[in-house]
């Protein structure tokens, strides 16, 4: 099914751009083909696409250039940009979006051919040797001695990212409409006491609400969803001052030091790492703890 959305809500997400396509996920197979343990490949959308809530039997594993990709998990939304991958275990329902013109690719990895696992969904660092592994395991050519040494390779050097890009929504009814206003217009900067007032709650219950439903303060939470939308803009080619002004602040300099808190760098700095992340690197995966 495809229909266009023109701006419509969706809640837990982020305002839909016009002329959004929302599609369903074509079923996948059980397994990978007997060959092979990664299925790669790519499209590029000519318009923004989402897709709706689905699951693969098969781990998946998602990135983008010249674009972003979101996705909602559960509670949790993740903001995907250049340079980086967002892994989704087998059996995971997921949602996405990604923008219009952006090289969306995939890779499905069978969970009894792949040596490592992660239980939850993580960001990986997407280094040119990783990308250029899994480009030549999507041409239909090889043979399958070729085919297991690149995959080889694959499960070698494929890691997580530094830094895990998930901004974690409350799931409390009490606030889900501070959440669901935040991401219809990041903006919106009504005090913590504005939104207690309209909600008929107090301002301890909303400062407790977020704290226990996302680990952070009000205030805390709104900068980092600005942070994440941020991501998305920028990677998207706007300039730091119209980012500024679209996510509600009085000038670049205060974004660019609200963007350094959550980040821990600036935004220029954060997309200059994104492009020079090394492609020779050690093997990790076996060895980090997932949660």
């Amino acid at each position: 099914m495809v229909r266009s959305s023109r701006g419509a809500a969706n809640p837990g997400m982020w305002r839909r751009e016009a002329d959004t396509a929302v599609r369903r996920v074509a079923p996948l197979p059980e397994r990978a083909p007997a060959a092979s343990a990664i299925t790669a490949g790519f499209r590029i959308p000519p318009v923004p696409t989402e897709w709706s809530p689905h699951a693969h039997a098969l781990h998946e594993l998602v990135w983008v250039r010249g674009g972003t990709l979101t996705s909602r998990v559960e509670d949790r939304l993740f903001t995907v940009s250049e340079g980086y991958g967002l892994w989704m275990p087998a059996g995971t329902v997921h949602g996405g979006r990604a923008t219009a013109g952006a090289e969306f690719h995939d890779a499905f990895f069978a969970p009894d051919r792949t040596p490592f696992a992660f239980r939850e969904p993580t960001t990986i660092a997407m280094t040119p040797l990783l990308t250029s592994l899994l480009a030549h395991l999507s041409g239909p050519d090889l043979d399958a001695a070729a085919r297991a040494r690149a995959e080889a390779v694959v499960f070698d050097v494929l890691r997580p990212a530094d830094r895990q890009f998930a901004l974690h929504l409350p799931g409390d009814a009490r606030i889900d409409a501070i959440a669901e206003a935040l991401l219809e217009d990041p903006a919106d900067d009504r005090s913590l006491e504005e939104w207690a007032r309209r909600l008929g709650i107090s301002d301890r219950t909303v400062t407790r609400a977020f704290r226990r439903a996302t680990g952070l303060s009000f205030a805390q939470w709104r900068q980092m969803l600005r942070a994440h939308r941020a991501l998305a803009l920028l990677a998207e080619g706007m300039d730091v001052m119209s980012v500024s002004e679209t996510l509600g602040y009085a000038q670049p300099s205060s974004f660019i030091a609200a963007f350094r808190r959550v980040m821990g760098t600036t935004p220029g700095a954060f997309f200059g790492a994104a492009d020079d992340i090394p492609g020779n690197v050690p093997n990790s995966v076996s060895r980090v703890q997932t949660s």
